[in-house]
């Protein structure tokens, strides 16, 4: 399918010379001479790399061919990250590139949607939302309260987040890992 540059928006996907691209941002400028042109940030599907293009207004580029799949996520091992297909049961490993920003979180078990262009992985998408427990971090100290600050905690999965002070080694909390910040303990 082929998209015009009338017809860009936040989110829409592209191909350019054989990568698929999404567009972060966006901008149609009318000069007061001269032809109108389109002036875009897109960051690379594949690399995760950003790259600012200009095109003419017009200008025509095709979409790429995307896919979806709902995978869940196995092991972790020399060959990389093992993912299961939940309707084939096929097994896949990607790389640690391919999995990018989602291993911060990434749980065994955890359902992922994983993006494939050409049949090739490029992309993990995690849920929203993750309940992952605290297993290292300073003790609360008397007198620390919810609103007064906050202290690094190491999670299961490896990643550091900035969390309450009441909250201790062993609790479980609820992290949004598209911003990778504290939401929640969890009950």
């Amino acid at each position: 399918m082929v998209v015009s540059t009338s017809q860009f928006r936040n989110g829409l996907k592209i191909e350019l010379e054989g990568e698929p691209f999404v567009i972060v941002e966006f901008q149609h400028i009318k000069p007061g001479k001269g032809g109108a042109f389109v002036r875009t940030k897109l960051k690379s599907l594949k690399s995760g790399n950003v790259l600012q293009k200009t095109f003419t207004a017009g200008d025509r580029v095709d979409t790429p061919n995307l896919e979806e799949r709902e995978m869940q996520y196995l092991y972790r091992s020399d060959d990389g990250y093992c993912f299961m297909d939940t309707s084939s049961f096929e097994q896949l490993f990607l790389t640690e590139a391919q999995v990018g920003e989602a291993r911060s979180f990434l749980q065994e078990n955890v359902t992922a949607t994983v993006l494939f262009h050409n049949d090739a992985a490029v992309g993990v998408t995690l849920p929203i939302f993750v309940q992952i427990p605290i297993v290292q971090t300073e003790p609360g100290v008397r007198g620390d309260t919810a609103s007064g600050g906050t202290k690094p905690a190491k999670l299961a999965t490896g990643a550091v987040v900035q969390v309450p002070f009441f909250l201790d080694v062993g609790d479980v909390i609820k992290v949004d890992t598209r911003t990778g910040e504290y939401v929640e303990r969890v009950k």
